[in-house]
């Protein structure tokens, strides 16, 4: 079985995404989780004298690198300039240079303004400065694309001249995104044939949405390794993203790879986290709703043996299959999400709470696994589920020049406490209060890790707000959501939701059956 090197770029060509500069601390934060816990080979993670920040984390990176024996997987990109971006990263404590250089002869002409003979020797000057410093060299040949489009004839060149060089790797990069899987097919394959023993590596980017495509065509050419982005960051368009790549390599390809798959969700949301870009929601693997089943003819098939899996099973990335609420719900999907909470209804009861959520679907409303218990007791009135935590009344005050402040009253089963607190914002200050009362009463707090606002398209002013807040409990993530017309007031009713559900959760209910009677 053929073993695939994967150099991740997110660091540096990732990057390039408009508005994302990570800090020295993050930088060195992802630079950790990819080598050691997700299980890439190579690191690019910065670009040699961009600004005083990026030689920051460059130093970070390489004393954690020296310290734990990888500094040859830690690389930055550099340039034909006389040996200063070699001193750059000798100074910063790194080993590995990636020389960027032209692959194409309407990039060298147009932008450098000199031959292929002034061109080869000043990188063959390059790698010699590198050798000496005692830096490793790989090389890019940017634009190499558009090069085998238009000028093979200088590629062969370029590569002909540097393949007796102290060159580790020659990296070849869509550049612009522009080639399909057959050109990048019969581009690599020309490359690999020509030059059997010489180590290259493929670049993809996704202008055209092909860059997956494109990569699972360079590895059926031969190439060595490929490169990628987590959540597929990088310019324009960005760049190949790890994730899908990894699914199609391992399961299309049976291509090895040094990849954990399970702590590929953990990168993205960390990428996420940092980056502040969003995962869209049906991103391949990591989306938030890739593994959840919608149709109730889904959820009853895959109670009759597994009709509706594949390859991409959940588990193995760390997450697990879900069954989404909502019109198109069935029987089928209400039955998998009560197992998971443990309860069980009669047919009766099953009946009467598919209807409800399919009435809420129908009016647009979102419905999650954490509102069944709601749901239940309200359609079946069954004294069991009935909250016990209420925010009887509170007053939001914002005035100008002062900070937000709330007052509350909140009624746990018969005791009503009072609280009141200044904050950041109304529901900020919401919260202060009411966690002070907690505070009082000893009670466990959850922690919030994730705050949304959504509305429906338009932009009218009498829309409907949702407002969408995850919870951490006891290692265990609650969803729940708020309707109104006020953003914090959809938020005070989705806290209200979790308050009781995490006094469901602490009562450690054991599975009932819950009959209409």
């Amino acid at each position: 079985m053929m073993r695939l090197e994967i150099m991740d770029t997110t660091l540096r060509d990732g990057e390039q995404t408009q508005g994302i500069s990570f800090s020295p601390g993050e930088k060195l934060q992802l630079a950790k989780f990819l080598l050691t816990e997700l299980g890439v080979d190579r690191v690019e993670i910065a670009s040699a004298r961009v600004s005083e920040g990026e030689f920051n984390a460059a130093r970070k990176i390489a004393r954690w690198a020296a310290e734990t024996g990888k500094t040859d997987r830690v690389e930055v990109l550099g340039f034909i300039d006389n040996g200063q971006s070699i001193q750059w990263i000798q100074d910063a404590g790194l080993k590995v240079v990636n020389l960027l250089s032209k692959g194409s002869l309407r990039h060298l002409e147009k932008q450098l303004r000199k031959t292929p003979e002034e061109h080869v020797n000043e990188i063959k000057r390059e790698v010699q400065w590198a050798k000496k410093s005692g830096i490793a060299a790989n090389i890019y040949l940017e634009d190499w694309s558009n090069g085998m489009l238009q000028s093979p004839e200088y590629v062969y060149f370029m590569l002909d001249a540097l393949k007796e060089e102290n060159i580790l790797r020659f990296m070849l990069p869509d550049t612009l995104g522009i080639l399909n899987p057959d050109q990048t097919y019969t581009f690599c394959k020309k490359i690999r044939d020509r030059y059997p023993d010489l180590h290259f590596d493929f670049h993809a980017h996704n202008d055209y949405d092909l860059s997956v495509a494109n990569v699972l065509a360079s590895v059926k050419a031969g190439f060595n390794g490929i490169h990628t982005t987590i959540n597929g960051l990088g310019e324009r368009a960005g760049n190949a993203p790890l994730s899908s790549i990894v699914g199609v390599l391992h399961d299309h390809l049976k291509v090895k790879t040094g990849i954990v798959e399970k702590n590929i969700n953990r990168a993205s949301h960390l990428v996420e986290r940092f980056s502040g870009i969003r995962i869209p929601v049906n991103k391949p693997i990591v989306g938030e709703n890739v593994f959840t089943q919608t149709s109730g003819i889904h959820a009853d098939g895959d109670s009759k043996d597994h009709l509706y899996y594949n390859d991409l099973l959940p588990e193995r990335f760390g997450r697990t299959r879900k069954y989404a609420l909502g019109k198109l719900s069935g029987k089928a999907s209400i039955k998998k999400n009560l197992e998971t909470l443990g309860y069980h209804l009669d047919n009766d009861a099953l009946r009467q709470v598919t209807q409800r959520i399919i009435e809420l679907g129908d009016r647009k409303e979102s419905v999650t696994a954490d509102d069944l218990p709601y749901i239940i007791a309200d359609v079946l009135d069954n004294g069991a589920l009935n909250k016990r935590i209420f925010i009887k009344n509170y007053t939001l005050t914002l005035s100008g020049g002062m900070r937000p402040m709330a007052h509350i009253r909140v009624q746990m089963d018969k005791d009503v406490r009072e609280s009141s607190s200044i904050g950041d914002g109304q529901y900020d200050a919401f919260m202060k209060a009411l966690w002070k009362i907690y505070d009082d009463l000893g009670k466990e707090k959850p922690v919030l890790t994730d705050y949304r606002v959504t509305i429906p398209p338009g932009g009218k002013t009498d829309a409907l707000v949702e407002t969408i807040i995850k919870w951490e409990f006891h290692g265990h993530t609650i969803t729940t959501k708020g309707l109104d017309g006020d953003q914090t007031v959809a938020a005070i009713k989705a806290t209200e939701k979790m308050l009781n559900i995490i006094e469901q959760k602490t009562e450690n209910i054991q599975p009932k059956k819950i009959n209409k009677n």
